[in-house]
């Protein structure tokens, strides 16, 4: 059984790290109020524990998930570590517990307020991943295509293997501004590379003229008739408009044209 105590756990942002805390809590035999990378303010009156990554511990726990709990829960934990959540460090911790606990079975614990909560927010990550294999737009510069992009998860490491085997013969990076990583494809070589700036270059004539004719087939292909901005925003959320290409680059929103065309990329229904 574990004591809940008035600590907060430190680490340093990486999934090896936060297996660290898990390591931590179950030799300490406690569940703290709150896990927080190093990156992150920490405005707590609690007691902040510094916990050091140590790949022998990190990959004990590693070790232990599939074989105590289950290869899915594995993958769950990972995809888990992906989401945005505030508390996403400290669930993923409580679910592990309960896992170690009770073994595969927490899969189907959907009733406890921890299981249920991790898997909204896996939900809503893979959704996400789901939407960017759909809504990325690159642009060519010189023979090398750039896209940028605002997730709300890290879900670059969910979209890699669709795109490098979809454009396994060009070269190309997307750029998540959220969280300044990028993954670059070069020379069939896939790589995630953290904690880096990249701005889009300008765009030349001819990638100019391309996006003009991708806009031209969107006006092309509206439909004035089944005109529905309410239906439209629900399968194309607006918090991704403002890097299509068919959308005003300025106003980060479509012309009036523009929004007639319902049902083109449709996706999952999102809320937020």
């Amino acid at each position: 059984m574990f004591n809940g105590r008035d600590v907060v756990y430190c680490y340093d942002g990486s999934y090896d790290g936060l297996l660290c805390c898990v390591f931590e809590s179950f030799v300490r035999q406690e569940t703290p109020v709150g896990i927080t990378a190093g990156t992150q303010e920490q405005l707590t009156l609690a007691e902040v524990l510094n916990v050091p990554t140590n790949q022998e511990k990190a990959a004990r726990v590693a070790a232990a998930i599939p074989q105590k709990i289950s290869p899915r829960s594995e993958e769950l934990v990972k995809i888990a570590f992906l989401t945005f959540g505030e508390d996403k460090d400290l669930l993923i911790l409580k679910y592990l517990q309960i896992g170690f606990r009770v073994g595969a079975a927490v899969e189907n614990m959907l009733a406890d307020d921890t299981v249920n909560a991790l898997n909204k927010a896996i939900l809503h990550c893979t959704n996400e991943a789901h939407r960017m294999k759909q809504f990325i737009r690159f642009s060519d510069f010189d023979g090398y295509l750039a896209a940028v992009i605002e997730p709300k998860n890290k879900v670059i490491p969910l979209i890699a293997d669709h795109f490098t085997d979809r454009y396994r013969n060009e070269n190309f990076l997307i750029y998540d501004e959220t969280h300044r990583m990028a993954l670059v494809y070069h020379s069939h070589r896939a790589e995630i590379v953290y904690d880096i700036y990249f701005e889009m270059p300008a765009a030349s004539a001819e990638e100019e003229r391309y996006r003009e004719l991708w806009k031209s087939f969107y006006d092309t292909i509206a439909i004035k008739e089944r005109y529905n901005p309410r239906c439209r925003m629900t399968m194309m959320p607006k918090r991704y408009w403002k890097h299509m290409t068919e959308f005003s680059e300025n106003e980060f929103a479509p012309s009036k044209s523009r929004t007639e065309a319902i049902g083109v990329n449709p996706s999952l229904p999102e809320n937020n």
